[in-house]
Parts: C-alpha cells; structure tokens; sequence
C-alpha cells in the first residue's frame, strides 16, 4: 500500500507544471524579454505555453542579432550556413533544411532581418518559371532565381524571375523596406515591393565596370568605384547615384581636397561604415607610387557623408599582415619567402559592413582578421584574430554582416 501510495506521488509530481508556467503573463514576459534572440528562437519548441508567448510580435521587440554570414565556396552548402557572433565570440550553424526545399544556395546580400539567396532552382522538382529572355542553361550554369528568407521566423518567397546573365553577372544590393538592386557592367534592376512587382531596369552611364557597389542606407544612394585608367594602369574613381534616380542619376564624387587618396590604395574595395552615414575604401598600402610597388600593409579609409572629408580610419598592424603574406607560416617552418612575397604582394578578401571588416587570405588558414570601426575616430579601430572558421577548408572566406530579427519577414 506504501508502494502505491509513493507512486501515487510521483506521478502527480510529474503531472505539475514547471514553476515558471506559474508566473504571471506579464513576469514570463519579463523573463523572456532578456533572452537573446537565438536564444528565444531555440526555447519556442519547449512548451505552449513558449510558442505561444515567443510570437513573431513578440521576438520583434528582442534586439537583433547581428552576425557574419559566410559564403560557401560552392553552392551545395549542405542546407545550412556557417556564422559568426562578434558579441558573444562564437560560431553559430543556421540550418535552413526546415523551411527552404532547396540544397544548393547562396547568400549574396541582407537587409535588416532579411536575407538574400540566390537558389539552383534545378535542385527542386518545381523550380520557379524562367525569364522569358534568359537562354537555356547549360550544365555549368544551372538556373538559378533570386529568393528573399527570415531564416529565424522559417519563411522565405522568390523574387520575381531574372535572366541567367544576371544571376551569374550581378551584385546584388539590399536596402530598407524590401528594396533590391542587381548591378551589372552595363545597367541596373530595381525591385520595390510596394511598387509594380516586377524589375526595373535602369542604364548604367558609368565608364566602367563598377566595382565592390555598395548602397549607404543612411544617405539613401549606392556608391561604387570604377577604373578610368588605362589598360596598363589603374585609376580610381567614387561615382555615386541616389535611389530615388537610378536612371541617369549617377555621378562623380570628387573634391579638390582629396588629393590623390584614390592613388596610394592597390585593389581598394568599399564598404558600408557604421550607421549607414560613412564609407569605407579598404585596399592595400602602396609603398610607393610604381605600378608594381608591393603592399606595406592594409589601409581602411573613411568617407563621412555629412563632411565629405576623408581620414584615415585603421591600419592593420605589421605582425597580423605579415600571417596574409605568407611569412609567419615560413617562419614557423624554417624556410624564406621570395621577395615579392615577402613584399606583401598578395591578395587579402575584405568583406563585412556597417563598422565592421574581416580578412580572409588563402596563406591564412581557419581564421579571419576582425576590424572593428572605433565611433570616436581616436583609436584606429580594433583588431582582433577571428579562430576556429568552421568548415570550408579548402576555399577563401567570404561573406557579409547579418542582422538576424523579426522585424521583417518575406
């Protein structure tokens, strides 16, 4: 009879809610409201009572999540994305198996809550139609579409369909309220979802290609750099156009001022600054003004929009590049690089955005460079080494910064 009545009082034990299904709505909320948003994001499939307090109203109030994305080396990624938190020094693995139907993917672009994929749509047993103009694909080139996801909220919708030039030629930019652009050599599309629904084409009067475009959500206008050297000698040039006049809006940004800031930088790239209000141009440091003078180190400038004033933003320290040339891996095994090596002629992968930078290099091994945008402009920025890159061994990283959140969602 001891022996039931002890069963007896396990059992209504284990039939007792869990303390914290005792607190009132307003305390859970309490509670909730100081979980981080992966964090409450994993703690949904818990009880009901989660699922039903963690909505998607809810989550929204969290502050985002703010990651480095990386890209996969080739697109068949395994249905998941490898990415980096900055705050809490740790990788992360956002699988995407659960809402996407497709294995091959890749991230080309974000906006606040919102990620950007361009998707073999061969992969599915129903892709999304082709563009009327695109030709037929080739083997080497599956068809790809342009689809826009919340990879937290497990949803995710296809773009209107583009040609296949476009999907193996252009840059795709995000901007706020759903806004994309895709930049080739000789014209632009626009998509707005509270506009026409369909893509916009608008002709690039730039005299190149443009290189490394990127869209200053605080100036409401895409920069890009374009060469207008010669084929022995590269010159730089900042061109701008606002979003509002994508056709026929695109100019110069030069001032007297600026000397010859274009000149002293080898391979430069932009990058958006921090608060969407300053540019950065990351390129290697000439040491002098040959063609073929090799790198000192790497020199991020930064243009602030409201001045138009140039300074000199960070500098990576001569210890981190000397790892990007190669010379610390021959150090470490005794041997000596050959002088053009040891001259830092090498091609560092800058990628990042809003304040942030990484550095990728193929002589750098399962680790990035992090750079981060000091507000005050008294410090040169912060450096730091970036370890245990998981996967993609044999490729060169790249990616971009992610805000992860619910505050928008396809």
């Amino acid at each position: 009879m001891a022996a039931s009545d002890s069963d007896s009082d396990a059992d209504a034990d284990a039939t007792l809610p869990a303390p914290i299904h005792l607190l009132p709505p307003d305390a859970l909320h309490n509670v909730l409201l100081r979980l981080s948003l992966r964090d409450a994001v994993l703690c949904r499939p818990v009880s009901r009572l989660f699922r039903e307090t963690l909505s998607s109203q809810f989550l929204a109030l969290l502050p985002t999540l703010r990651l480095l994305l990386l890209r996969h080396p080739r697109p068949d990624g395994g249905g998941c994305l490898h990415a980096f938190d900055p705050d809490r020094r740790h990788w992360i693995r956002l699988p995407f198996t659960a809402f996407l139907p497709y294995q091959s993917f890749s991230p080309v672009a974000s906006s606040p809550s919102l990620l950007y994929l361009w998707v073999e749509a061969a992969a599915s047993p129903s892709p999304p139609p082709p563009h009327p103009s695109s030709s037929s694909s080739s083997s080497a080139h599956p068809p790809k579409a342009l689809a826009v996801c919340n990879p937290f909220a497990g949803r995710y919708r296809f773009l209107p369909p583009l040609g296949s030039a476009w999907a193996r030629h252009g840059t795709v930019l995000a901007g706020p309220g759903g806004t994309v652009l895709v930049l080739t050599e000789l014209a632009a599309l626009s998509y707005t979802p509270s506009g026409s629904g369909k893509w916009m084409k608008h002709p690039l009067s730039l005299p190149s290609k443009p290189r490394s475009p990127i869209l200053a959500a605080g100036a409401a206008a895409v920069f890009a750099l374009c060469d207008v050297g010669t084929p022995w000698r590269s010159q730089w040039k900042l061109f701008s156009c606002p979003l509002a006049m994508l056709t026929g809006g695109w100019a110069p940004v030069e001032r007297a001022a600026w000397g010859d800031v274009f000149e002293i930088l080898k391979r430069p790239r932009l990058l958006a600054g921090a608060g969407g209000r300053r540019v950065l141009m990351i390129g290697g440091l000439r040491s002098s003004f040959a063609i073929d003078a090799p790198c000192s180190t790497v020199l991020i400038l930064r243009l602030d929009l409201a001045t138009m004033e140039w300074d000199e933003a960070g500098r990576m320290p001569s210890n981190m590049y000397r790892c990007f040339t190669g010379l610390c891996e021959a150090a470490a095994q005794g041997n000596t690089m050959p002088p053009a090596i040891a001259g830092g002629n090498n091609k560092v992968k800058v990628f990042g955005g809003d304040g942030k930078v990484w550095f990728a290099g193929k002589r750098v091994r399962g680790k990035l460079a992090m750079w981060e945008e000091d507000e005050l402009g008294t410090s040169g920025g912060k450096w730091d080494w970036v370890d245990g890159v998981p996967g993609y061994s044999d490729g060169v990283y790249r990616g971009f910064v992610f805000d992860g959140g619910f505050t928008a969602t396809p």
